[in-house]
This record gives C-alpha cells, sequence and structure tokens, in this order.
C-alpha cells in the first residue's frame, strides 16, 4: 500500500484520552476509522460520531476482535486496564487475542502507545505490563510500531491534572525521592502526530520507539514550571526520605482528581527514571511541523484549553471495564430484588430550554444545588475510601455528552432538552443513578427529578434508610433551586 493512502484504521480505546483525540486526527488524515468500544452508546454524542463505523465488542471477545479486525488495515491498540485489580492478567490475555486475530485477518500494521522505561532494573506492575503488553505484540506476526512515551502533557490527562493540583494546592509540600528523578515529558499533540504517522511505516519495521518532548526535568522542575506558567510563586519543596510512593499515592488520592486506583500506579512508575534511551524515531517518523513542543509551552496551550473550555477528552472519559450501560431497570418487578426510589417535581414558568439549560450545567464548579456541606462531606468519604469523590468535575462547563464524566456521576444516557441520566461510581454498597428530566407544560416546563438505588446485601438496605433523612434536605433543595436558577436565568436575558 502506497505510503499516504487512506486505510481503514481499527481504533481500540476510542473511547479513552488519547484514542478519543486520536479519531479525529485520522479522519483529518483522510483515513476511514472503525472503532471498537464495549459501550458504542458513549461515542453517540462525539462531534465524529457520523465519521466513523462503530463495532460493539471487547477485547477478551475473540470473536468480536475478529470481526472488527477483518478489513482493516492498522490496528490502533490503545488501551490497557490500569484501575481493575488483577490488571495484568487482563492486559496480557486482551492483548494476546489482539495479536492473535490481527495477524489471522492479515492486519498489516499493529500502533501501540506503551510506557518509556529503562532496559534493567526493577519496574512497577504498571510499567512491567506496559512493556509486557508491547512485547506480546512485536511477536505477533504483524509488523508492530510500539511508541514509548513516559509523562504526556495535555488539558485532562491525568498526569497533567495531578501535576496541575499538586502545584496549585501545595505551595510548600514535603516531596519524596521520586520527585528527583528525571523526566523527559511530551506533549499530546506530539503522541498523536507520531501515533498517526505511524500508519506510514515501512512493512520491515518491527520494533518500540521512544518518544519525549524536547526537555528532560526532574518533577519538581515541572511543578515549577507549572507554577511560572501559571502565574503562581515558586513551590518549596522540603525533600524526605520516608514518603514512599505508597503513600504519596494516598496523599494524591486527597489532593488531586486522580483517584488512588490511578495515582497509585502512576506514582509508582516515577520510581524510575523516563528518559528517552533511544532517539532514532526521527529515522523512521518525521517530526511534526514547527518541531516538538517544549513542556512551557504544552503546558501553556493546556491551560489555555481549561480556561477556555475545549478540553476534548479527560483521563475520566474512560470508565472501568464491565461498567454498566443503560443497566437501569425499568420495571421492578421484574427485575427481582428491591429498588428504592425518591421521585420529586416542580412547576416553572420558565421555558423548558431555560430549565435544561441548568440541568445540563449541573454539577463541577456549578455544584448540585443543595446542601453544599453534606455534598462535600459525601466527596471526602469516597475519596478516602478510594473513590473517584467529586473532584472530577467537568469537561465542559455548559454542555454535555453521553460517557462523560461528571463528578461522581458518569452520563449514562441523554437526550438533549429533555433528559438525563447518571450512574454513580463512588464506593456505595450498591448501584445509584439520578434522572433529570425537564417536559414542557401549560404556561411553562415540568421538572422531574428521580433517584434511584438497588442495594446490594444488607448493608444496602442499612445506607439508603441512613440517608433517607437527609433526601428531603439534598433532593428536595435540588428541585426547588434549579427551578430558581432557571427563572433566573430567563430574567438576566430579559433585561
Amino acid at each position: 500500500m502506497a505510503a499516504g493512502a487512506s486505510k481503514l484504521c481499527l481504533v481500540t480505546g476510542a473511547t479513552g484520552y488519547v484514542g478519543g483525540r486520536l479519531v479525529p486526527r485520522l479522519l483529518a488524515d483522510g483515513h476511514r476509522v472503525r472503532c471498537l468500544v464495549r459501550s458504542p452508546e458513549k461515542l453517540r454524542d462525539v462531534p465524529w460520531r457520523d465519521q466513523v463505523e462503530v463495532a460493539r465488542g471487547d477485547l477478551l471477545d475473540a470473536d468480536a476482535v475478529r470481526a472488527a479486525c477483518d478489513g482493516a488495515d492498522v490496528l490502533f491498540y490503545l488501551v490497557h486496564s490500569l484501575q481493575q485489580k488483577g490488571f495484568s492478567d487482563l492486559d496480557r490475555r486482551s492483548a494476546s487475542i489482539a495479536a492473535r486475530e490481527a495477524e489471522r485477518v492479515g492486519i498489516s500494521r499493529i500502533v501501540y502507545l506503551g510506557g518509556v522505561h529503562p532496559a534493567s532494573g526493577e519496574l512497577s506492575e504498571h510499567l512491567r505490563s506496559r512493556a509486557e503488553v508491547g512485547e506480546i505484540l512485536l511477536g505477533s506476526g504483524v509488523p508492530t510500531a510500539v511508541l514509548q512515551a513516559a509523562v504526556i502533557i495535555g488539558s485532562g490527562s491525568a498526569s497533567f491534572e495531578m501535576l496541575r493540583y499538586l502545584t496549585e494546592r501545595l505551595p510548600v509540600m514535603v516531596t519524596p525521592r521520586w520527585v528527583r528523578n528525571r523526566v523527559q515529558p511530551i506533549a499530546v499533540r506530539d503522541v498523536l502526530h507520531y501515533l498517526a504517522a505511524a500508519t506510514d511505516l515501512p512493512a520491515d519495521v518491527n520494533r518500540s520507539f521512544d518518544i519525549g518532548g524536547p526537555d528532560v526535568l526532574t518533577y519538581a522542575d515541572m511543578m515549577n514550571t507549572y507554577a511560572a506558567v501559571a502565574g503562581l510563586p515558586r513551590r518549596r519543596m522540603l525533600p524526605v526520605k520516608v514518603l514512599s510512593p505508597e503513600l504519596s499515592s494516598h496523599w494524591i488520592n486527597i489532593v488531586t482528581p486522580v483517584p488512588r486506583s490511578i495515582g497509585a500506579p502512576l506514582i509508582q512508575s516515577l520510581i524510575n527514571e523516563a528518559v528517552c534511551s533511544d532517539h532514532d524515531v526521527g529515522d523512521q517518523l518525521p517530526p511534526p511541523e514547527g518541531g516538538l513542543t517544549c513542556f512551557r509551552d504544552a503546558v501553556a496551550m493546556a491551560l489555555r484549553k481549561i480556561q477556555r473550555g475545549e478540553v476534548e477528552t479527560r483521563w475520566a472519559d474512560a470508565s472501568p471495564t464491565g461498567a454498566p450501560w443503560e443497566a437501569l431497570p425499568t420495571d421492578p418487578p421484574w427485575s427481582g430484588g428491591t429498588v428504592y426510589r425518591d421521585v420529586r417535581e416542580g412547576a416553572s414558568k420558565s421555558s423548558p430550554e431555560d430549565v435544561w439549560r441548568v440541568v445540563e450545567g449541573i454539577g463541577g464548579r456549578n455544584g448540585w444545588y443543595s446542601f453544599p456541606l453534606a455534598w462535600a462531606v459525601r466527596g471526602w468519604m469516597d475519596r478516602l475510601a478510594g473513590g473517584v469523590g467529586l473532584r472530577r468535575g467537568r469537561r465542559d462547563p455548559r454542555r454535555l455528552r453521553t460517557g462523560d464524566a461528571l463528578d461522581w456521576w458518569r452520563v449514562e444516557r441523554m437526550e438533549e432538552g429533555r433528559f438525563l441520566r447518571l450512574r454513580a461510581e463512588m464506593k456505595v454498597p450498591g448501584r445509584a443513578w439520578l434522572e433529570l428530566s425537564v417536559e414542557p407544560a401549560c404556561g411553562g416546563a415540568r421538572y422531574r427529578q428521580c433517584a434511584v438505588f438497588i442495594p446490594r446485601g444488607l448493608l444496602g438496605h442499612v445506607y439508603w434508610w441512613g440517608v433517607a433523612p437527609f433526601h428531603g434536605l439534598v433532593f428536595g433543595g435540588m428541585v426547588r433551586r434549579i427551578l430558581g436558577a432557571a427563572s433566573r436565568g430567563a430574567l438576566d436575558r430579559h433585561c
């Protein structure tokens, strides 16, 4: 196939941070794209949905993988199971299936994004798993390019969010030894450039490439550079020898939006210096136009996107493996077991559009329109239990789309202008949803709110009845304040 020719690219991980940004890049380059996802619903509202083919399937399902690979030219393998217990085994199994099925159907190129790691010495479980996946794909019989990156800097990346919140919230910090290790960060735009360019590699290229930006810094240097770009005073750091990666991950769980399930493996990986050991990627893949992005510029670009509300994807976009989609039972008698509901309604003289505008803007900096202290306390309890808490915020301050993370919720279903279903991802003994709907009514709008909880075991029932006395304050207050905010918004626009 000629270099630069249009190819059919199969992208796994299209609902994740890098995959969600790579798809529009491939489309802009003239390629056709097929996305293999467990939950096609998560792609329903992305801007490029109508330009791609979507295949439903799990990477552990060989039949689904084979069907998705059939006819494709390039397989982008952009998944890993970081948040799951036993993620190394899951990654090994899914990579083995993808490698076997890609070879079986005759895919001509695999492209995998792994992590920079030293050639010798003990690696963290995270880096060992990423390296093992690379070896499995390289041994598939299909020409494979393993692109190995260290810290990826871009709006919404887990690494950038850790850096951002640690620096902004801690003007003085006690720092472990790993903050003095060297890192070679790379801007997400440069990662996307190399991934897209790898579609045109010659057929005889089957190897790994280290990719990194032009700067080699310590993590402490990165924090101080971030502070300078963000207009903050230089951070003061007090080095200690006793703060282990395990303790550091607990601290990151409290201070940043990144939960311990993600933060712990990332911190453990910083025990190793993450600096490119080979520098010949330019012999096969041309650098981005204008050259690689320096760390300072990458931070500045990420902050501008956050300030403008132009974050395309976030680390929180990828939900845990096996998360239920469209799983809310609509008919409790046949679903079995107990289903608790708290239903509240209210009428407004505001238009349905004004009420919906408030509903779609809920969460993040706008809050939840009721008893902020109760929400904050519950969020802290969830963080201390290792959950996501309230700090994930929103991708966009005004607009939601299916699959977005919203504080401790996930947008499970949305019908523009009328219906929003949120699924709880906090630590709770059962499953929980919150549905918000808006309907036209005589002279205005009718707002309906339904909290649903399916308990798990006795503890689940105890939990529901333990918090039930606060529902009037929390959920009742939400109805009143959401409708009040809609009325104020309508008044402001007419003044």
